[in-house]
């Protein structure tokens, strides 16, 4: 009579050799990954390295550092993405602090709030030119008061750009550090309460230290939108000036001079930016805050 051996699954086999069958469950996730992001990356680099107009591989980006029309569109974009980067994270980090806590109409203000982001780029700026354009309701009513001579222009140039990522932008800087800020333990604040700190003093040493992790991510997301925003320098910026941004020099390079391999140069060149602005985003936040980010559920 012999013994019958009892063969381990596969599924055992493998966990012995330090292999989990769960992981199967990502491939879905990483094949999106690497055909929506990766390989369109690595292409562009490729493409960007093959001039049309040249014969050095990166021509292109030298013709872009040289040339006054190319480069100044960096200018551009970095003055229109950092100002209003800025501007939505900073109004965003007082109002979230605040709404944490519940209080009458707390859902009715946040959904307000957030309203912009249904509205999408068009619907949004064709509203700002009917409230802001020289025939708009701002203006008429500047002119109806004599506040003004002429039209205050706040489309169709810096302004109109400015605005449209201030607006369409801030909701998402509410939202992240809403949750954020809503993962800080009361207590916290409590205990410094009874030690005898201020308000003020409260949230300069207790609360924005423990949103700090949270606003620099919101810092980056909201700078990566702004960063490569098109739609806008169109609708309400002014294309041959100051919102001649890259996204729309990599568009025209591409699709009105047929020169892809120049606009991937520009595409990789704001790729590249973003990536800098990241990083040193996120060195700063490490030297400024060096303990655990349990404070929050960023």
């Amino acid at each position: 009579m012999t013994a019958t051996v009892v063969r381990p699954s596969l599924r055992l086999r493998l966990a012995e050799r330090g292999i989990d069958l769960r992981l199967l469950l990502a491939v879905p996730a990483v094949l999106v990954v690497l055909v929506l992001f990766v390989y369109p990356f690595v292409f562009g680099i490729q493409l960007s390295l093959t001039p049309q107009r040249f014969t050095n591989p990166f021509d292109n980006y030298r013709a872009f550092f040289s040339d006054p029309y190319y480069s100044s569109s960096l200018v551009n974009t970095l003055a229109i993405a950092v100002p209003a980067t800025f501007v939505n994270v900073v109004a965003a980090v007082p109002i979230a602090v605040r709404m944490r806590r519940a209080f009458r109409g707390r859902r009715v203000l946040a959904a307000a709030l957030v309203v912009p982001v249904s509205l999408g780029t068009v619907f949004l700026a064709d509203g700002m030119l009917n409230v802001l354009g020289p025939a708009g309701w701002l203006n008429k009513a500047l002119l109806g008061l004599g506040l003004v001579d002429s039209p205050v222009r706040l489309t169709n140039n810096w302004w109109g750009v400015f605005l449209s990522l201030v607006v369409s932008g801030f909701p998402f800087a509410f939202l992240l550090m809403l949750a954020y800020a809503s993962g800080i333990d009361p207590s916290l604040e409590q205990a410094a309460a009874t030690l005898g700190a201020f308000p003020g003093q409260r949230f300069r040493y207790v609360v924005f230290p423990l949103l700090l992790p949270g606003a620099a991510v919101t810092l980056c997301l909201n700078f990566v939108m702004a960063f490569s925003v098109f739609p806008s320098a169109v609708l309400l910026g002014d294309p041959s000036g100051s919102a001649r941004v890259m996204a729309l020099i990599a568009y025209q390079e591409a699709q009105e001079r047929l020169d892809p391999s120049m606009g991937s140069a520009v595409a990789m060149l704001l790729a590249a930016a973003q990536l800098v602005f990241v990083v040193l985003v996120l060195g700063a936040r490490s030297l400024l805050y060096r303990g655990p980010a349990t404070g929050g559920k960023g």
